[in-house]
Parts: structure tokens; C-alpha cells; sequence
């Protein structure tokens, strides 16, 4: 088979290649905190700190690699403001981030529907 023919079916995201929709969702927001972060994210912007204290059990290394991969895919934005010290960085999500707010939602829902069983 001719490796040309197999490339119209993969999806380019961000110059990364995917065999299908679905592996590109997972690679987006999947892991143990991709998702933590877009859920606690969905009421509105936060600062590091905020999310930190949100996420008491993710190490802070793990905090800013996630955080720093979300952004790199343009689901979350990261905002600096210098004004005066201290520093400010506040996280939210992007226009395409909040489109997940329905995904990520019915996945929280979906895990308290079967918390108690």
C-alpha cells in the first residue's frame, strides 16, 4: 500500500498527525490532570495558585507541564500582567477550550453517576 494514500486519512492538529478524530481528542485532553484543569477552568479564569489549591494531589511540576501542553494546543490561554510585583498569571480557556466545556462536563457527570456504586 502506498504510504500517500494512507495520508488522507489522518487529521493534522498543530502540525501533529492523528489517525482519527477520537486520538486527537485523547492526546488534547487526555492523562490524569488534562481534564482537572479544563473542568476547574469552566467557571472562568484562575491563577496558578488557585488551581494548585484545586488540585491538592498534582505535583507542580506536573501543574505547569499540563498547563503548558493545554496552551501549546490553544485550548487554554495564559495571560501575564507586569503592572507591579508581584506578577500576575491568570489561565482560561480559549475560544476552542470552552467547547469542551460539554465534554468535560458529561465526563464529571458521568463519574458522580457512578461514585456511588
Amino acid at each position: 500500500m502506498d504510504s500517500n494514500s494512507d495520508d488522507k486519512s489522518l487529521i493534522t492538529f498543530n502540525g501533529k498527525r492523528y489517525p482519527c478524530c477520537t486520538s486527537l481528542t485523547m492526546d488534547i485532553i487526555g492523562g490524569k490532570w488534562k481534564t482537572v484543569i479544563l473542568y476547574h477552568l469552566r467557571a472562568g479564569r484562575l491563577r496558578y495558585n488557585e488551581l494548585r489549591k484545586m488540585m491538592p494531589m498534582v505535583t507542580e511540576r506536573t501543574l505547569s507541564l499540563q498547563l503548558k501542553k493545554l496552551e501549546e494546543d490553544k485550548i487554554v490561554k495564559r495571560e501575564v500582567y507586569y503592572e507591579k510585583p508581584p506578577l500576575k498569571v491568570f489561565y482560561s480557556l480559549s475560544d476552542i477550550g470552552v467547547t469542551l466545556i460539554p465534554v468535560v462536563q458529561s465526563i464529571a457527570d458521568w463519574g458522580d453517576s457512578i461514585a456511588g456504586h
